[in-house]
């Protein structure tokens, strides 16, 4: 039997006039995240039952399904992934302004806020952790990082470090220790012609529309090359900035998306599948930051990374 966690009392009244529970809301996108009831049951310490009868009250709410559901697949809706993107920040926001809270409360004074791409909290949980043990009074805050604005926040002043894919060169911006290297696959739809090969080569993007939207070109190009091995030119074809909008667009077989061996672990998408790339380079996540605003917690997150070493 399952002990369920205690609820929050924060409750919200959207224009319905129902009441969400601050609970409810984080089931639907643990759920969202996961897309496994059972998974997400587990990480939120519910009963299954439990997240079943949110996302129901949710729908019921809203007057439309969040998620299609199967024997063997749940996925998002177009509503779901709607709401999805409109939720996530608020609920960030809210939920850290709780936890700031009771970090003060508890001597937590000290905040490191670091971008981050992409779902695959494995590439730096490692990292986390050793920072955890040098720096056991700091708290460190994730921000999420566009593709089309990899370096905005840090020259905003916003994040004071972010983990990106190299290469990285700005001359206001310095590269630290590479904390990953991994493969590069590529997303397909479950239809497509390349979806049961066991690999592929960077040729046959030659033959495809390659999905756009990584700024700058030169950072773009260490994942998706303008040119084949041959010379042949490679289609860039529909732009995005993050993974919600890429997933359609994806299953659609409108185009493809090089992408990285992390994410296709933690994001099974109905209809899509990933494909190694087998001749690409490894890609390498490095430590990133601006030259003139170092600091104490930028260094010891950097001497975390050096003790650690890469992970594959």
């Amino acid at each position: 039997m399952v002990k369920e966690a205690s609820e929050p009392w924060v409750k919200l009244s959207p224009d319905n006039g129902g009441l969400v529970e601050l609970r409810d809301i984080e089931i639907f996108l643990t759920l969202a995240e996961e897309l496994h009831f059972g998974r997400t049951a587990k990480r939120l310490h519910v009963s299954t039952a439990r997240v079943s009868q949110a996302i129901k009250k949710q729908e019921r709410q809203i007057g439309a399904p969040l998620f299609k559901r199967s024997s063997r697949h749940v996925a998002l809706t177009p509503i779901g992934e709607q709401l999805f993107e409109n939720l996530l920040s608020p609920y960030r926001e809210l939920h850290g302004a709780f936890t700031r809270a009771a970090s003060a409360v508890r001597g937590k004074v000290d905040v490191l806020r670091m971008g981050v791409i992409g779902p695959a909290i494995d590439r730096y949980r490692a990292l986390l952790e050793e920072f955890a043990i040098i720096r056991p009074n700091c708290q460190v805050r994730l921000r999420h990082v566009n593709f089309s604005d990899p370096f905005g926040l840090l020259r905003a002043g916003e994040v004071d470090v972010q983990l990106l894919w190299l290469p990285v060169s700005e001359p206001d911006l310095m590269v630290g220790p590479i904390i990953l290297t991994e493969q590069i696959v590529l997303g397909v739809a479950a239809s497509h012609r390349l979806a049961s090969r066991e690999s592929i080569s960077l040729e046959d993007l030659g033959d495809e529309v390659v999905m756009g939207g990584a700024k700058p070109d030169y950072w773009r190009e260490g994942l998706v090359p303008t040119r084949t091995p041959s010379g042949r030119f490679i289609e860039i074809g529909p732009s995005v900035t993050n993974y919600a909008d890429m997933i359609p667009i994806i299953v659609s077989g409108e185009a493809v998306s090089p992408g990285f061996t992390h994410d296709a672990r933690v994001m099974p998408v109905p209809g899509m599948t990933y494909v190694p790339i087998h001749d690409a380079p490894l890609a390498q996540w490095a430590l990133v930051w601006c030259t003139a605003a170092e600091n104490d917690l930028t260094r010891d997150l950097i001497r975390a990374a050096q003790q650690i070493g890469p992970s594959v």
